[in-house]
């Protein structure tokens, strides 16, 4: 393959997410650990293992899709399904969604510095705390029963890594996923629950690619995670349905709109994008919020400048100031992609740090 964006593109995901599926099998002792993980690794490396620790997630693709309305080949709502109404009367679930206030958070894992170090640092940068911090559990490892570096007055996001649908449908998943509902429920603090993200993409085990193609039972996984954790109790969780801004493969099956779990199975949308290739933010996000915009909040789940980050970090910023929709922007912000050429971080130069500090300052982001 040579140099065409979208090679370029699916190499870099591909590589982020082998770094990030290959650390978090020593997640397994009993103490916090960071498992992050978005982007895609090459089809020699698909690994089956739960996803890792202080590695990266996600990246571009190719094209974005038209808008198109959500497929009717999903499965339809079991008769008990919860709905949006029975759960909360707030848009956005446990998190609820503030007109004209977006919430501003990140990933954070700069090298050389703990989550309080990284949190502390960019409080000093910002003049501000983050509103929403965002972390990577393993699909079958530890799950810590709190945070205690996120500030209680901070959205925990949870990036709760995937597994194979059927792993899932056929019922032998249950007991893991009860007993992640229960201690996040036991957090006792609102949490945006992403999961199986980036379904759209083929760099991870729970991707439409690598499940035999038929989104319908990708739906049929989150409602069933839907059920158990209603049924577990976890009433502070907020769903976030997250997927890649395009698709890859392009084929028809393959469009995202096809793995949407059902207004009432979902709190949030979000989407996954970084300009890669100096797209700009209406490229990266607008066929998502044109999808769901009207019924959901946005939320850009992952994030994050590569090319030109000064001019991009400003377009950001007026584009979530024209585009009401928006909730909420999680950067992914992060220096640590060994054998990956990009930096993630917002302080890279004084211009990119001074454009970053007046986007999260802004009004807009007072959310």
């Amino acid at each position: 393959m040579g140099d065409e964006p979208g090679n370029g593109r699916r190499r870099a995901r591909r590589v982020l997410t082998l770094l990030a599926l290959t650390l978090p099998a020593a997640c397994a002792t009993e103490q916090p650990t960071e498992m992050a993980s978005s982007v895609r690794l090459p089809a020699a490396v698909t690994s089956s293992a739960p996803a890792p620790l202080l590695a990266p997630p996600s990246a571009s693709a190719s094209a974005a899709p038209p808008s198109v309305a959500p497929s009717s080949a999903a499965p339809k709502p079991p008769a008990k399904a919860t709905t949006e109404s029975t759960r909360t009367s707030s848009r956005g679930g446990p998190v609820p969604f503030k007109p004209g206030r977006a919430m501003f958070g990140s990933y954070l894992a700069l090298g050389g510095n703990s989550l309080s170090q990284s949190l502390s640092l960019r409080q000093r940068q910002l003049g501000r705390d983050h509103r929403i911090v965002h972390r990577f559990y393993p699909w079958d490892g530890y799950v810590p029963t709190s945070e205690p570096d996120v500030d209680r007055d901070s959205v925990l996001m949870v990036s709760w890594h995937g597994a194979q649908w059927g792993s899932i449908n056929d019922g032998s998943s249950d007991r893991n996923i009860a007993s992640v509902a229960r201690k996040l429920k036991g957090m006792k603090r609102p949490i945006l629950m992403r999961w199986g993200w980036e379904m759209n993409g083929d760099w991870f085990e729970w991707d439409g690619s690598h499940n035999g193609e038929d989104p319908a039972n990708y739906v049929k996984a989150w409602r069933r995670l839907h059920r158990i954790f209603d049924e577990n109790g976890a009433d502070n969780v907020a769903w976030v349905w997250s997927p890649n801004w395009n698709s890859h493969p392009g084929d028809s099956w393959n469009k995202f709109q096809k793995y949407y779990p059902g207004d009432a199975y979902v709190d949030w949308v979000g989407v996954s994008g970084y300009n890669f290739y100096d797209e700009s933010p209406s490229t990266l996000f607008r066929a998502v919020v044109n999808a769901y915009g009207s019924r959901k909040p946005i939320i850009l789940s992952e994030t994050a400048a590569v090319q030109n980050k000064a001019k991009w970090i400003r377009q950001l910023s007026s584009w979530v100031k024209a585009t009401p929709a928006v909730g909420a922007v999680v950067w992914f912000d992060t220096d640590i992609q060994e054998g990956v050429p990009h930096n993630f971080r917002p302080d890279t130069d004084s211009e990119a740090l001074a454009a970053y500090k007046a986007m999260v300052n802004s009004a807009r982001f007072s959310g």
